[in-house]
Formats: structure tokens, C-alpha cells, sequence
């Protein structure tokens, strides 16, 4: 935690050494008027002297307005740090995790960074706030006010010696208990979000499965886990108040008996007695205050930790030191013995891949369930970086591009496609936000996705929810397309994309996206290979390697797996 508040907290120095000088007034206020009030008792009260009284009391109302203006600012000065932290916290962790390739997404996984990036956020800069509102001034008023107490009457001071460092004792063993629940906590809480984030997203499918009742149990579960570690962490925190304020009033109660026995031999003035319990009162009211922050501090030493591991985590599609930003514009895509293995699996997802996209060509790619097809593009588009092997494009090795270069020469559109809150305007403006209305038109018309969108209210401007969530699977993926058909890129990588549409739809599509791409290197995942029978060249893959490529008569003759996968489709009547 320390690393992490150095780190993003070392702009606002300036914020912070006001809250320091704020603070150490109004905490040297509030421990002046206790003498001043002693003053008032013994000098004012005891003598009858009330033009003293007068007097002492003008200065304590100027002291008290000097202590409320320095508090005022002390706790604008804090919460514009504090709140500048967070920001810049929240900042730095979108755009690390922006960076991050899916390798590193899917190890932490979308629902713990979502509350990486929210919840733990929010307990670091809360611990800041208070922090620079109440911790600053406790050590000012414990350290002064035992010295203003010991000024009254150094022979109490004994009280202060057992009081202080029991409290703290008991405190720091609470404390300690504390933290390994709070961890927990955290944890049970990435959980529940987890069971929520895939029980709202695939609510359809729970209702058609009737699993209801099943996701109700798995819901009780982890919250049932998150409500036993927050209770026994609620126990500990409830444990805290309780003795502290024990050990206040047993303090409390020793200094007015011993004091009065002091009074009563002469060694002690009236005035005095009340100052030290004032002072007293002061100095455990800080170290209260310094154990609220104390409460907080475990939890936030837990996600800070978790803040800091994203921070720490760099992509594994890296940069490269110098890359390459001339390129020759043509969209050769060649792969080069390509093999791609997941860290610690025993076995390689992709193994000796070879082939190239030309110009003017459609490649396709079919293959069996986890046969590593969806893993070819990821790594033709470096989402990944292959583990073996090279994949050029325009003859450069892809890791020696500058990525956004690659990127901006790639139209992707991914197997589970995603649209983003907004209009359908906006959502195919997402790869070319300069693309004329004309220009989007032309997309929708070869991805066969005009007609629906006329229909919808407001056609271009017609409402998408997100994730697409309000139309259906096929023109979800036909608006997906036409996304990356706006942008016109060198390469377009087809990911299963056509898998929701009919066969009549699919055979249009086709038709129209031929003379659309006709200047581009095309590649396509499928499974119908009637999608794919009239592609240039087929590449076919099993268990993650290549057992054929060539066209589609070829492979019919010489690959057995790809004729196996031919007849059982011509058999279901899904050929056209």
C-alpha cells in the first residue's frame, strides 16, 4: 500500500503539507483552551474575578474560530487529494488493463478487475480522506496533549503511561485479526460478482434450462461465504469500540479519584483537575479517531495489494522498442510454422502452422470444436503472440509493428460479437468514426443488415443496448460485420461470423462480400463448409494442426477429415 500511495500521491505534495500545517494549528488550538479554561476556573471562578473571565473567555472564542477555520481547510485540502488520488488511481488501472492482451484479462478475469477498478479503488481513497482529516491531527494531539497534561500535573502523568499503551496493545491485536478477513472478504466479494455478472448474462438461458432454482443455491452459497467473512470481520470491528471506551472511562474514572485526592492534600488546583481530564479526553478521542482509520486500514492494505498486482502486470504482447511504422500497404498475411501453447499447459494449442492470405483471396478455416481456429486469428491479430513460429505481415514479423499500425490494417470481427451502447450509427463508426452516413449505408447493404435497421425506429439512430442485448444473434453478427466493413481494412478476420444466419442470408452475404473485398486478404472461420466451399484456399485443422490445405475439390479427394466433416453436413441437408 505504501508503494501504491507514493506513487499517486506524490503530485499533491503541496495539498498534503497544507492538510500537515492546517491540521498541527487547529489540532495546537483545540489543546490551548483547556489551560485556558483551568485559567478561568482557578483565577476567574474561585476569585470571583469576573473581568478575567471575560477576558480568558474573548480568547477562547478566537481560539475556537481559529480552530474552525484551520479544520475547514484542512479537510478541503485532504479531500482534494484524496479525491485526486482516486482518479488517478482508477486512471491508471483503466489504462493498464486497456493494454493488457486477453491472456492477462482472462487470469484475472472481468469480474475481479471490475471491482479492482471500483470497489478497491474506493477503500484505498477513502483510507486517504480519512486519513488526512483525522490521522493528521491524532498524533499532533496525543504527543501535545500529554505534554499539556503533564504541564498541569506531572504527577498524574503515571495514568497517561497505562492508559495510552494498553489501548494500543488491545487495538493493534484487533487489528491484526482483522486483516486476513478483510483479504477474504475481497476475494468472497470477486466471487459474487462473478455468480451475478454470468447469472444476468446468460439470464435466457437459465429460464430455458429451468435452472432457477439451481443459480438460486449457487447464489446462496457464495453469499452466504461473503456474509459469514463480513460478520466475523463485523465482530472484530464491533469488539473495538466497546474497549476502547472501556479504557477511556476506567482512565477517566482514575484521574477524578486520584485527582481528588490530590486536591484534597493541595497538590493539585480545581482548574488543573479539569484540564488534565480535557486533556485526557482529547488524547483518547484522537487515538479513537487514529483506530476508525485503523478499522479501515486493513481493507485497504488488501486492495491496495490487488490495485498494485494489476498495476505490476504487463501485457504479454508487447511493444516493440523501435517499431516498425513504414509499411508497405498491400495485406500479405503470412504464417510461418506458428505454434501457440497457454503458459504451464502441457500441450500446444497450435503446433506448425503454415500458410499465406494474398490480396484479392479468401482463405478459410474449419476444424472440430477446439481445434485452435479461434487461436489462429487471435494470434494473425495479436491478441496473443505466438510461442513458436512467425506470423508476417507485408513481410514483417508482427512483433517488430507498431501494434496500432497492425490494428488499424485489421477488421476483426469476433466469434461472440459484441456492440456497445449507443446507436447503430455510433457502433459502425466505432472502427472510422469519419465514415459517412453513405459509407455505412454501403456496409449495412453487403452485411444484409440494411433492411432491419430501416425497419428499427429511428434507423441509423435507432437504440442498441449494450452488448446488442435488444437484437437478435443474427443481426447482432451482421452488424458486427458491417462494422468492420466501414473501416475497409487491408485484412478482414471472420470469426465464426456467420454461424447465427440462415442459409440463404449466408449465401448472399457471400455474394456481396466478394466484390466488397475484392482489394483484401479475407479469411474466414466457419463451420458449414458450404460458407467456405468456394474460398481459394481451405485450411483444415485438427487437434491443432494442419491435416489439409487446398481448394475444396482438392480437399474432398486428398483429406479425409475434411470429407468426413463435408458428409455429415451434406447428410443433415445443410449444403448449398
Amino acid at each position: 500500500m505504501l508503494r501504491l500511495l507514493r506513487s499517486h500521491l506524490r503530485p499533491y505534495r503541496r495539498w498534503l503539507l497544507a492538510v500537515l500545517v492546517f491540521q498541527a494549528i487547529q489540532a495546537s488550538a483545540s489543546l490551548l483552551l483547556p489551560s485556558l479554561n483551568a485559567d478561568i476556573i482557578d483565577k476567574g471562578v474561585l476569585r470571583g474575578d469576573t473581568g478575567h473571565i471575560w477576558s480568558i473567555g474573548a480568547t477562547m472564542i478566537a481560539v475556537t474560530a481559529v480552530q474552525g477555520l484551520f479544520s475547514v481547510a484542512a479537510v478541503y485540502c485532504g479531500s482534494k487529494a484524496a479525491m485526486s488520488f482516486g482518479r488517478d488511481v482508477r486512471a491508471a488501472l483503466f489504462h493498464r488493463v486497456t493494454e493488457f492482451s486477453a491472456r492477462e484479462v482472462n487470469l484475472f478475469g472481468a469480474p475481479s478487475l471490475i471491482t479492482r477498478i471500483t470497489n478497491d479503488v474506493q477503500q484505498v481513497q477513502m483510507l486517504v480522506l480519512m486519513s488526512c482529516t483525522m490521522v493528521v491531527a491524532a498524533p499532533l494531539t496525543v504527543v501535545f496533549g500529554v505534554f499539556m497534561a503533564m504541564r498541569q500535573d506531572l504527577g498524574m502523568s503515571w495514568l497517561l503511561a497505562v492508559s495510552l499503551p494498553l489501548l494500543m496493545v488491545i487495538l493493534g491485536v484487533i487489528i491484526s485479526r482483522m486483516v486476513p478477513q478483510f483479504r477474504l472478504m475481497q476475494e468472497r466479494l470477486d466471487n459474487i460478482n462473478a455468480v451475478l455478472r454470468g447469472q444476468i448474462v446468460g439470464m435466457r438461458v437459465v429460464r430455458a434450462f429451468v435452472r432457477e432454482p439451481v443459480e438460486v443455491e449457487r447464489f446462496h452459497t457464495v453469499n452466504e461465504d461473503l456474509t459469514q467473512t463480513s460478520l466475523r470481520a463485523g465482530r472484530l470491528m464491533a469488539l473495538m469500540f466497546p474497549t476502547m471506551m472501556l479504557v477511556v472511562n476506567a482512565s477517566s474514572i482514575a484521574v477524578i479519584w486520584f485527582g481528588g485526592h490530590r486536591i484534597n492534600s493541595g497538590a493539585m488546583s480545581i482548574g488543573s483537575l479539569v484540564a488534565f481530564l480535557t486533556y485526557l479526553s482529547l488524547i483518547m478521542m484522537a487515538v479513537m479517531m487514529a483506530t476508525m482509520v485503523a478499522m479501515m486500514a486493513p481493507r485497504a492494505a488488501v486492495s491496495a495489494e490487488r490495485i498494485q498486482e494489476v498495476l505490476d502486470t504487463f501485457s504479454s504482447v508487447v511493444p516493440p522498442a523501435a517499431p516498425i511504422t513504414d509499411l508497405e500497404s498491400k495485406g500479405r498475411l503470412d504464417l510461418r510454422d506458428v505454434g501457440f501453447r497457454y503458459p504451464g499447459a502441457e500441450h500446444a494449442v497450435l503446433e506448425g502452422i503454415s500458410f499465406t492470405a494474398l490480396p484479392g483471396q479468401t482463405t478459410a478455416i474449419i476444424g472440430s470444436t477446439g481445434s485452435g481456429k479461434t487461436s489462429l486469428v487471435n494470434l494473425a491479430a495479436r491478441l496473443f503472440d505466438v510461442t513458436a513460429g512467425a506470423v508476417l505481415f507485408d513481410g514483417v514479423d508482427i512483433r517488430q509493428l507498431d501494434p496500432d499500425i497492425l490494428w488499424q490494417r485489421i477488421g476483426l470481427v469476433p466469434q461472440k460479437p459484441y456492440l456497445f451502447a449507443g446507436s447503430v450509427a455510433s457502433n459502425l463508426r466505432y472502427g472510422k468514426p469519419d465514415a459517412t452516413d453513405e459509407e455505412i449505408w454501403t456496409a449495412l447493404e453487403v452485411a444484409q443488415a440494411a433492411d432491419f435497421v430501416r425497419a428499427m425506429p429511428g434507423g441509423l439512430d435507432a437504440n442498441i443496448a449494450q452488448g446488442g442485448i435488444n437484437v437478435s444473434g443474427g443481426q447482432r453478427q451482421r452488424l458486427a460485420m458491417a462494422r468492420a466493413l466501414v473501416r475497409k481494412p487491408e485484412v478482414y478476420l471472420f470469426d465464426d461470423s456467420f454461424s447465427a444466419l440462415d442459409l440463404a442470408t449466408d449465401a448472399r452475404l457471400r455474394a456481396a462480400l466478394g466484390p466488397y473485398t475484392k482489394d483484401a486478404s479475407v479469411i474466414i472461420i466457419a463451420q458449414r463448409f458450404s460458407t467456405i466451399m468456394h474460398a481459394d484456399q481451405i485450411l483444415v485443422l485438427e487437434g491443432g494442426e494442419t491435416v489439409g490445405l487446398g481448394t475444396h475439390e482438392q480437399l474432398l479427394a486428398t483429406c479425409p477429415t475434411y470429407a468426413e466433416i463435408v458428409e455429415s453436413q451434406v447428410g443433415e441437408g445443410t449444403a448449398a
